[in-house]
């Protein structure tokens, strides 16, 4: 059970749920939901499991992956390390990334995921919240 709380409170990788998150877009059998374990959503890793069935985890984890390379490293810690940005103990990892690549890297998110919904594998209500968290990230 120690090993298991070592492994738990561990700094999470944003290239581990990526993987992750993108390997179960891509295996058939039922990883789904692996990455939210990892990342620290049992509630979410269990939903997709449960669903590995069906389409809708594959989707989900298509959505996830672009949101975890468009949210970029500073997010990604904040969100799933439980650092805030404000927080002097949080070190900017890489500090070469300017606005201006972000920005293109969020516009790039909005287009795959306008792809997506055009396909039809994400509803409007998904799109537009997914649009919404990703637009807030520019300013």
């Amino acid at each position: 059970m120690e090993i298991l709380e070592k492994l738990l409170n561990k700094p999470k990788s944003r290239k581990v749920g990526i993987i992750l998150a993108l390997l179960a877009t891509i295996v058939p059998w039922p990883i789904a939901g692996l990455h939210k374990f990892y990342l620290g959503q049992p509630v979410w890793g269990v939903i997709y499991f449960l669903l590995w069935d069906s389409p809708i985890p594959r989707i989900a984890c298509t959505i996830d992956v672009v949101w975890y390379l468009v949210q970029g490293q500073e997010l990604f810690t904040a969100q799933f390390n439980g650092l805030s940005l404000n927080n002097p103990q949080f070190v900017e990892l890489n500090p070469s990334i300017t606005k201006p690549i972000q920005v293109e890297a969020i516009a790039e998110g909005l287009r795959e995921l306008d792809q997506l919904r055009e396909e039809g594998l994400v509803s409007e209500y998904e799109f537009e919240q997914k649009r919404r968290r990703l637009l807030d990230r520019i300013a």
